[in-house]
């Protein structure tokens, strides 16, 4: 991942047409938590060399004054959620400070005029109840309660967050997570794809939630959603994560990170849980990977884990980083 690193721009290939400003915050999530669970600093320049350049206004959405602040709230909510993993690994409150501002931030976009709340995912349009953004906002505001107790504005949010989730629809009969609402007065489940990561970053929230309660029907309903993929003939093929479109190509700009951020959240949801019962799952995938994915010449992955390797972007690179801590962490 790090081969892809741009010291100039702080980016991740910012040249290559398969990746988008948020995969970037994405693999600075995925470095910062490589960094905490592994011990190892060696990338915290290159970490901190991020913050400080891409921290600055953004030049398609100046309206957000910097620190992250984009056009969409799930953008924000990544470069979010990866100041929280870098205010653990330093203990610099600056970076804590600037999720505490995201937060802010993405709050402002909670819509009280349709679907009876929850949050809109763009900001330039005002549009769109979308899944990732209300599980991102979840996470976020969840662990800046937990890093924060006394703030019990955010266990309110956070609690408001999930209660309106859960009664969206956008979790289906099959105990999976469409994309997000109808654009219209009904405010149902559009039938969207039921992309990985909107499987998994739900249970990263409801691990949150968990640890703030003490209420261990979030991890029920957390482990419900879990089986619901790994018993699903599309989303699990041959007992190998499979993200639902027929090829690379059907998946970019963003497709290509989605399956390490599940498998991220499913390594949390199974720390949480007794007996870990998710590990055979995760350390089976990251052998296949290791052994279908990459290149052995350059330890480059492709983006189906089930091989062969197929193409270079920052999405293929960062997933199996999150792939391989959660195999890491599963034992």
């Amino acid at each position: 991942m790090m081969f892809m690193y741009d010291n100039v721009t702080g980016l991740w290939a910012p040249d290559n047409p398969g990746g988008s400003w948020w995969q970037s915050g994405v693999a600075l999530w995925a470095l910062t938590e490589y960094m905490i669970k592994s011990g190892n600093h060696d990338y915290l320049p290159q970490a901190l060399n991020t913050v400080q350049i891409q921290r600055a206004p953004l030049s398609w959405w100046p309206e957000g004054g910097g620190d992250f602040r984009a056009d969409s709230t799930d953008d924000t909510a990544w470069w979010a959620l990866a100041m929280v993993s870098l205010y653990e690994l330093t203990q610099d409150k600056e970076y804590l400070n600037i999720a505490i501002e995201d937060e802010e931030y993405i709050f402002q976009y909670w819509d009280t005029r349709t679907c009876n709340g929850g949050l809109l995912w763009s900001i330039r349009d005002q549009a769109y109840h979308n899944a990732i953004s209300n599980e991102l906002y979840l996470e976020l505001v969840m662990r800046l309660h937990n890093l924060i107790p006394e703030n019990t504005t955010y266990l309110d949010r956070g609690l408001a967050e999930w209660q309106w989730f859960y009664h969206s629809g956008m979790i289906n009969a099959d105990n999976l997570i469409n994309d997000g609402l109808t654009e219209d007065t009904a405010c149902v489940n559009n039938g969207q794809t039921t992309w990985t990561y909107n499987q998994g970053v739900i249970l990263g929230g409801l691990v949150e939630l968990f640890t703030a309660t003490g209420d261990d029907t979030y991890l029920g309903v957390a482990q419900q959603i879990a089986d619901a993929v790994i018993v699903s003939p599309v989303l699990v093929v041959n007992g190998t994560l499979t993200e639902p479109c027929a090829s690379e190509w059907e998946c970019e700009p963003n497709g290509t990170a989605f399956k390490g951020i599940f498998m991220r959240e499913l390594a949390k949801l199974n720390a949480a849980v007794p007996g870990r019962p998710y590990s055979q799952f995760l350390e089976e995938n990251a052998r296949t990977a290791y052994a279908s994915a990459r290149v052995s010449e350059s330890d480059l992955y492709g983006f189906r884990w089930q091989g062969p390797f197929d193409n270079l972007t920052i999405g293929s690179q960062e997933s199996v980083v999150l792939l391989l801590i959660a195999a890491f962490l599963s034992g």
